[in-house]
């Protein structure tokens, strides 16, 4: 009796001791696993923070706003989120504001054409808004800079219908941004090509659209077939306006 009753007690202790080091495995290998865990996210952390700091460094804003936020929303934690969140908000301001010049760039078409002895480059616009000219419906207005080489500079506006009041010349204002409008001479030229009207001074209409992002033109238009005339305005965001696709204007 004594001997069965030796042997269970050896057996129970056996398996108090497999059941401890079962136990004690376990949580090794749950703290081993936790470990594990941690180093990955911070490695992940660190590469994350790596491609933010080097968007910056590029002046990459949209990229590094992107890798920013992403090191903020997945690891919050770790020093680099950190590091990344004081600024977050002021790259944030940089990449809309790329994205807007993008926006305002894209609005610009840009041409090259053979003309008589050279080349004729232009850069035109369409207004923000269609314009009630005169024609079947209302329509955006065209605003065109073109450099030919038998006429040379010029700057006017291009209606799809309608017609401008301004044979013979007129009076136009303009508008950039919120400064006070200001009287230009026009003309529209007696052709059927095209409905264009030339703004005469285009150096200075140049020059003040390098420095703005937005110009309103008010010009007059032709009445009858039931069309009242009068005056419309066009409106063009100006700020994309690539200097170095007409050489020489600047």
């Amino acid at each position: 009796m004594d001997m069965i009753n030796s042997r269970l007690a050896a057996m129970l202790l056996t398996a108090a001791v497999l059941a401890t080091t079962a136990c004690t495995d376990r949580e090794a290998q749950r703290q081993a696993q936790a470990a594990a865990e941690a180093q990955a996210k911070e490695r992940a952390a660190a590469q994350l923070q790596r491609e933010y700091d080097a968007a910056v460094a590029a002046n990459n804003w949209e990229l590094a706003r992107i890798h920013g936020a992403a090191l903020l929303a997945q690891y919050p934690d770790p020093p680099a989120a950190e590091a990344v969140e004081p600024a977050l908000a002021d790259v944030t301001a940089r990449a809309d504001a790329a994205r807007e010049q993008r926006r305002l760039a894209a609005l610009w078409n840009y041409a090259r054409v053979a003309a008589g002895k050279g080349e004729q480059r232009s850069a035109a616009i369409l207004s923000t808004e269609a314009v009630d000219t005169g024609g079947t419906a209302p329509a955006t207005v065209q605003l065109v800079i073109r450099d030919h080489p038998e006429w040379k500079r010029s700057a006017y506006l291009v209606l799809q219908g309608g017609d401008f009041d301004c044979y013979g010349g007129c009076k136009v204002k303009l508008t950039f941004d919120d400064a006070a409008a200001k009287p230009a001479s026009a003309w529209r030229p007696k052709t059927d090509e095209a409905i264009a009207m030339f703004i005469e001074d285009y150096r200075g209409l140049w020059k003040q659209m390098r420095k703005s992002q937005r110009i309103a033109i008010e010009f007059p238009v032709k009445g009858g077939a039931g069309k009242a005339g009068g005056t419309r305005t066009a409106v063009f965001e100006v700020g994309g306006l690539d200097g170095a696709q007409m050489p020489g204007w600047d």
